[in-house]
């Protein structure tokens, strides 16, 4: 995979838009769960190829601090042997101080290899640079849209489910206007009503045979003294 096509994929991906996506599901908690398995699988696969990117431009930088370093061995080799040349000479050893001569110009010539690879490298360690800072930016924009589709899922379910909840409310309550339990009720207490009036009836009828009987009761007295005192009258005579 290529540097160019990791930086546009993160960069679609980042760009996403998420509300679009979801006005367009016709079941948006299920567009919200494929979209948050995607999300995943696609951030950790960019995560592993910007480490792989980012792991490259290490090298690259490595490599250019060695080159820079061995720029720096090579001119204090080759000016060690210059001063070794111009020692010899002086002593009268100019056999000897050309051969230091020729080890100074190998160790300058080597360190002018080495500072242009450390140049060249430069460009190329600052454009990689750049592409792994906004591989980064969009790996972050990428995971701020996953915590945002997580949140959203969880608030549309919470939504859906209260909204389950309401409709089978409702639909009790649209079951229980049609079977009218206050109609019900009221023919219960007529019924109960009629009974409580029939109990009356007969203890006031159970009254009233029991007054006729004490009225009999007192007539029987009544007549029984009015004998007693005939048979009174009749033993003074």
């Amino acid at each position: 995979m290529t540097k160019q096509t990791i930086l546009g994929r993160v960069t679609q991906l980042a760009k996403a838009n998420i509300n679009a996506l979801l006005d367009q599901a016709e079941d948006p908690q299920k567009m919200l769960d494929q979209l948050i398995r995607d999300y995943t699988d696609n951030i950790r696969e960019a995560q592993e190829a910007v480490a792989t990117t980012i792991g490259n431009l290490r090298m690259l930088e490595q490599d250019h601090q060695e080159d820079r370093d061995a720029a720096v061995e090579w001119g204090g080799k080759a000016l060690a042997a210059s001063r070794k040349a111009d020692e010899l000479r002086a002593d009268g050893s100019a056999t000897e101080a050309d051969k230091f001569d020729r080890l100074a110009k190998v160790a300058l010539g080597r360190q002018v290899r080495c500072e242009k690879e450390a140049k060249a490298a430069e460009p190329v360690i600052a454009s990689q640079t750049e592409i792994v800072d906004r591989l980064r930016t969009g790996l972050d924009r990428m995971e701020m849209k996953l915590a945002d589709l997580r949140a959203r899922r969880d608030q549309l379910v919470a939504r859906a489910t209260t909204a389950q909840a309401e409709n089978r409310m409702m639909d009790a309550a649209r079951s229980i206007d049609v079977l009218d339990p206050a109609g019900e009720l009221n023919r219960f207490e007529e019924k109960v009503r009629r009974e409580e009036a029939r109990v009356l009836g007969k203890q006031e009828l159970a009254a009233s045979s029991l007054d006729a009987q004490f009225e009999e009761l007192d007539g029987l007295g009544d007549a029984a003294e009015v004998e007693a005192r005939l048979a009174a009258l009749k033993a003074t005579t």
